[in-house]
């Protein structure tokens, strides 16, 4: 069964780039890794190639493995391919937990979304996001608010999971 990372939280970052990662999304993190055993940092990618996206993504190495598998399945060449090659392993970061629970956000990732002195976390299913607080809040957190605002009073979104095909 794949383990779902829930929650959301903000973190400090300091100048080096460390930021913790919540507690529950470190269980998750070891979950998702096969080589993690215990005394061992579970590792993660963390996804920044689409730039139309203001948030970093951050996956276990079990939903990177499926994301490659499923890239490796298109036809060599095809622009497809490359494009997605570039985006998931050109412009990614292997990263790991370390001993503190804190990874270590390089210059180049934070500039990439304006993180300063804050991370905010949000769970996205089996990966999670990383975003500039103050961007989470006038962007996402408006789309979402806005797109619930559409719907009647009474509506219950559960309503959309009837036909989903699950895991």
């Amino acid at each position: 069964m794949v383990r779902r990372f829930r929650g959301e939280s903000q973190h400090k970052v300091d100048g080096k780039g460390r930021v913790s990662i919540p507690a529950l999304f470190r269980r998750v993190l070891e979950a998702g890794d096969p080589n993690w055993t215990e005394g061992l940092n579970p590792e993660l990618v963390i996804v920044y190639g689409d730039h139309r996206r203001k948030f970093l993504e951050c996956y276990t190495m079990e939903a990177i493995a499926e994301v490659d598998a499923k890239i490796a399945g298109l036809p060599r060449g095809g622009m497809q391919r490359k494009m997605l090659e570039r985006m998931f392993h050109g412009q990614s970061y292997p990263t790991s937990v370390d001993e503190t629970g804190r990874i270590v956000l390089p210059a180049k990732l934070r500039a990439k979304i304006g993180i300063e002195d804050e991370a905010f976390f949000i769970a996205a299913g089996d990966t999670f996001q990383i975003w500039k607080p103050e961007t989470y809040e006038t962007e996402e957190l408006a789309r979402a608010e806005a797109w619930l605002d559409e719907l009647p009073e009474d509506f219950d979104p559960l309503i959309y999971l009837d036909n989903a095909k699950g895991d």
